[in-house]
């Protein structure tokens, strides 16, 4: 498990700016509609660890990865640009400047060991590992990505990554990602091409909403209160989704370990949180778009292409009810995602000036699982862990909740994810969630095991 006592020293140079290392072109781009919403103005920290490797042949990472994100932003120059609000309706554009993206070199008296024999959220010192610059965490006029490579005393170092989300997904970062690695271990050129056409998804000539977005309902109420708020991990390995899958009836045990793993930590979290049974409560779970449509979005596409569309129910009905009933509200939710209605929410945007999503009784989820930030490669072979760098982002604490590759110290491949809540709220998700694999396990006649405890770290 990840150790959330320890406690090292980073010693940090001066934040410098990268510019891309030949003249790129000055220019103004629009993000699209999907880009340009409320609920995407916020930064995302991403952490990669990486260990020592001969592959690096005793090279310097913070410069070679300085030099490679200069190279890279020939082919990605609007992330050397600035944001600035265009026209009416606050219109995101970039400004490509080619002022270049903050850069921070460091060294920390710690090895990737000491981080714990399972590398995963929350991480100690997250603060002096990816130092938030006094003046660059804003959305208007700061730069667009931030990085800190961060050399450790076992010749391993940390790459981490804060991205403007509103520039990017997941997908799209691992794209820049992967394309800095080749650039730090010499090819030539990228081996897929950047593709902006933010137009693709932007709203129509005549926007018309012609799908229900839940997820964008105004709901007036109180949200989960962020006093005393607590952050801990939990893996889910193939025995955890096994005894789980045994809680669902015949006809949907073949539903995807998302769907399984969603409708059981939606309701589990409500059933905690102890609601009003007649509360409306909103699962909304993040579906990729680019292959929604009619061709797919090109490969190199690296805006957001994403919708999170809602399942509604009532808090006393999902609590009641047996997780078959989540499993189907989760599964229905995830197959509304059409290229019509991503054309629906761009026109929602414009008409409704760029409504945040719902917050109150609401539970988002995002699976980073298959994106790929693993695979990111400097010249030292792949990452140790990589991935975002902790639960809890957004404005709203606990609201987004991340699925994340991990493995168990038994090497198990499996999926961590960090979840925040009040501290007592902790307790009865903790006692829940254990319960439900009791009765998992016992349904699938598993003899009863002691096993790893379920949370496997905290912070």
């Amino acid at each position: 498990m990840s150790n959330p006592a320890l406690s090292f020293k980073v010693t940090r140079q001066a934040p410098e700016l990268v510019v891309p290392a030949a003249p790129t072109p000055h220019e103004l781009k629009h993000l699209s509609d999907i880009d340009d919403q409320e609920g995407l103005r916020f930064q995302v920290p991403f952490i990669q660890f990486y260990r020592q490797s001969h592959l690096g042949r005793s090279r310097d990472p913070a410069g070679v990865i300085r030099e490679a994100i200069g190279k890279a932003l020939v082919h990605y120059y609007p992330f050397a640009g600035r944001l600035k609000e265009v026209g009416s309706g606050r219109k995101l554009a970039v400004d490509c400047t080619g002022e270049g993206v903050m850069f921070i070199e460091a060294d920390a008296d710690v090895s990737v060991d000491e981080f714990g024999d399972v590398l995963q959220p929350p991480f100690p010192g997250l603060d002096e590992l990816l130092f938030d610059v006094p003046g660059s965490g804003g959305i208007l006029g700061c730069p667009l990505l931030l990085f800190q490579v961060t050399r450790l005393t076992c010749g391993g170092f940390i790459v981490a990554v804060r991205l403007n989300h509103v520039m990017a997904d997941t997908t799209g970062l691992v794209n820049f990602l992967t394309a800095v690695g080749e650039m730090a271990r010499g090819q030539p050129d990228v081996s897929v091409r950047p593709v902006w056409c933010r137009e693709l998804l932007s709203a129509r000539d005549l926007p018309r909403v012609t799908c229900v977005h839940h997820e964008y309902d105004q709901v007036e109420g109180t949200i989960v209160p962020f006093e005393n708020m607590v952050q801990r991990s939990f893996f889910f390995g193939p025995d955890e989704v096994a005894a789980l899958r045994n809680l669902v009836p015949p006809h949907l045990t073949r539903c995807s370990t998302f769907e399984l793993l969603t409708a059981v930590l939606w309701r589990t979290r409500t059933v905690s949180l102890k609601l009003n049974p007649a509360d409306e409560v909103r699962m909304m779970s993040v579906v990729n778009a680019r292959h929604k449509f009619n061709p797919p979005l090109r490969i190199g596409y690296y805006g957001n292409a994403f919708a999170y569309p809602a399942a509604l129910t009532s808090a006393g009905e999902l609590s009641a009810n047996p997780i078959g009933f989540a499993v189907q509200l989760v599964k229905k939710a995830k197959n509304e995602v059409t290229e019509e209605y991503m054309k629906s929410v761009a026109d929602l945007m414009v008409l409704n000036n760029r409504p945040h999503f719902t917050v109150v009784q609401s539970y988002l989820v995002s699976d980073v699982t298959r994106v790929g930030f693993e695979t990111v490669d400097f010249g030292w072979g792949k990452a140790a862990f990589g991935g975002p760098a902790k639960g809890g982002i957004g404005a709203i604490p606990g609201f987004i909740v991340l699925y994340i590759p991990a493995k168990n110290k038994k090497g198990e491949k499996g999926i961590t994810i960090p979840i925040c809540l009040p501290a007592e709220v902790m307790d009865v998700f903790v006692k829940e969630l254990d319960g439900l694999l009791e009765t998992g396990r016992l349904a699938g006649d598993t003899p009863k095991k002691k096993t790893t405890p379920l949370i496997t770290s905290a912070l």
